[in-house]
């Protein structure tokens, strides 16, 4: 195992690695999974990835699952709740986000149809593949991410400026930023090229996903 090469992000965090190596530009197309993962990565915003991570399942306890409609719903009182719990990051204008996001996920799905064939439009609904061999060469943004950025806060999201948006586009495997000499490169690209052909999938339990958020 000691002969297998990874992008150098992760280290060699036990958890990081897994993350890495398991969920880390795996394509994702389920509505549930997509929103619950873009907003982690709002909560991210100024710190790194691994600060999430180890929050992740208190993430998911605080916030009813990540589910849309739950959060909704959430009052002053619960937003209090929130930012009382140790186990988030008590930040106001990131759970006020949070709730405002769920709030504008379900407008694009009775818009749409599909959370999740909205943001992959960005990307024209296949996986883009780079070959970046240092991290150096991967951008911080692209126009597809300012794209969708700008179409995320026109239904009131926060917390998805270009840079977010890049991120969680890696993570959930419409970008793929492995390095090209890492193992989960080629791997990656594979469940992208069969992702081509998927079928209309039903929303589904909440999920996760990237450099790295």
């Amino acid at each position: 195992m000691a002969d297998i090469i990874r992008c150098p992000w992760c280290g060699d965090d036990p958890l990081y690695v897994d993350y890495h190596d398991r969920e880390w530009g795996v394509p994702e197309y389920d509505d549930r999974q997509l929103f619950a993962k873009l907003i982690l990565d709002g909560a991210q915003a100024g710190l790194s990835w691994i600060t999430i991570l180890r929050r992740r399942e208190s993430y998911y306890a605080a916030f009813d699952g990540l589910d849309p409609e739950r959060m909704a719903r959430y009052d002053e009182a619960k937003i209090e709740e929130l930012l009382a719990n140790p186990g988030v990051i008590r930040n106001r204008l990131k759970v006020r986000a949070a709730v405002a996001n769920a709030r504008g996920y379900l407008e694009i799905m009775e818009r749409e149809g599909s959370f999740s064939d909205f943001l992959w439009r960005f990307v024209d609904g296949r996986q883009v593949v780079n070959h970046w061999r240092t991290p150096a060469e991967a951008p911080a943004r692209t126009a597809q991410s300012q794209a969708m950025s700008k179409a995320l806060k026109s239904y009131g999201f926060g917390f998805v400026g270009p840079t977010i948006v890049y991120a969680f586009m890696q993570a959930v495997g419409m970008v793929n930023d492995h390095l090209a000499d890492c193992f989960r490169h080629g791997e990656c690209r594979l469940l992208g090229e069969a992702g081509k052909t998927r079928p209309p999938t039903a929303p589904g339990p909440s999920g996760v996903g990237g450099m790295c958020g």
